[in-house]
């Protein structure tokens, strides 16, 4: 594992020097989060809910770790100025524990030293316009993201043979990812064409009456916290599927969460993803107002005039488990809610046993087709 952080870290660097252009250099603050007790790099525990030094063995609240930082000599340790490298696409900054040089992207708010094992968080890129509103800590940990990936298999027969094996995943890391969060009124009426159905018999005959009737909806909704990933670097079908997150247990945004993780600024422009999030509101509003004509077999609407109003928005880093998997030189992509645990994918179909169960399908529906026809013909008879 050491290995692969060590060649990770050789080909950001390669490709890095393979840019001609012009090197930058600029003085950033980075922020560390340090034991209280021990002055060791500490990060979060998901599982505790608190802040754990792996050197001393001390656990620490948020207000004891927010304490601690109010020192004024602590403070002055918790927030250094290093010199940083900015290349086209990557930054590069060397690491205050241990020296070595880090190399990530122009995205990255929060990494990893590979060789310390140091959390270093950018503030630049945490501060100003890119500052959190609120955050979400993990309380999901890695092993539950791997225990979750091996228990694939149930319920999943032609998922391929041992590609949930440990062994196929390529990385997995724990990533705050950019989320803006809206908070939206919806507003108006809908008319509809509803449709009631009636059916007697009389003798003989049978009889059916439709009736159709204009039906009108309408009234106020409020939807808050309504989430859209902010980062381009990850597909939206994933992180559409992953939610939803339990807002009840968002906080506001303070760094020292971020201590043990990754995290990710936005590239996304807030006012531009403002129509996705409204078009989804408006058509969960349209089916709640249609849902509740029920007496109506069929509901067909004529006239719409809901308007959605923004009321307020905010930026918020949500907890996300990513998981690479290479399963025969291909790669897939898995991630887990850090919050609930629900784990998504697309997993794979093995060839043969797709093959095998289309077949075995065929034959059992031929079976019954014969059988039925054989009933048929001796009824007829």
């Amino acid at each position: 594992m050491e290995n692969k952080k060590n060649q990770t870290q050789e080909h950001l660097k390669e490709e890095m020097e393979t840019k001609n252009k012009t090197k930058k250099t600029k003085d950033e603050q980075t922020l560390e989060n340090r034991c209280p007790a021990c002055k060791a790099s500490i990060s979060f525990n998901a599982k505790l809910g608190k802040w754990k030094c792996e050197y001393c063995g001390s656990e620490f609240t948020l207000e004891e770790m927010q304490k601690s930082s109010d020192n004024a000599s602590t403070k002055e340790k918790n927030k250094k100025s290093v010199s940083i490298d900015n290349y086209d696409g990557y930054v590069n900054y060397h690491c205050e524990s241990c020296g070595a040089e880090i190399i990530t992207d122009d995205q990255t708010a929060a990494t990893f030293c590979v060789y310390c094992g140091n959390t270093a968080i950018l503030q630049s890129k945490l501060s100003g316009k890119f500052a959190p509103d609120k955050i979400i800590p993990f309380k999901k940990e890695k092993e539950d993201a791997i225990k979750a990936f091996k228990s694939l298999s149930k319920g999943r027969p032609l998922m391929p043979k041992n590609f949930n094996d440990e062994k196929n995943i390529e990385k997995i890391r724990g990533v705050y990812i950019p989320f803006f969060l809206y908070d939206i009124n919806i507003s108006g009426d809908i008319v509809m064409d509803g449709k009631t159905v009636e059916t007697w018999t009389s003798g003989k005959t049978h009889y059916t009456k439709t009736n159709t009737f204009q039906v009108t909806r309408g009234g106020t909704m409020d939807f808050l916290n309504v989430p859209i990933d902010a980062s381009t670097r990850f597909a939206n079908d994933i992180m559409n599927t992953i939610e939803p997150f339990d807002y009840a247990e968002m906080v506001p945004y303070n760094h020292a969460y971020l201590s043990g993780f990754y995290a990710e600024k936005y590239d996304e422009d807030l006012e531009k993803l403002y129509p996705e999030v409204s078009n989804r509101t408006l058509n969960t509003a349209r089916g709640v107002l249609r849902d509740d004509a029920k007496m109506y077999s069929s509901k067909i609407i004529t006239s719409d005039g809901l308007v959605a109003t923004e009321k307020g928005n905010a930026y918020a880093l949500l907890p996300v488990w990513m998981v690479n998997v290479k399963y025969k030189d291909k790669m897939h992509i898995f991630a887990m809610n850090g919050q609930t645990g629900e784990f998504i994918g697309n997993i794979p179909l093995d060839t043969k046993k797709t093959l095998i169960f289309t077949i075995i399908i065929f034959l059992v529906c031929m079976l019954i087709t014969i059988g039925i026809s054989y009933l048929i013909f001796l009824g007829g008879n």
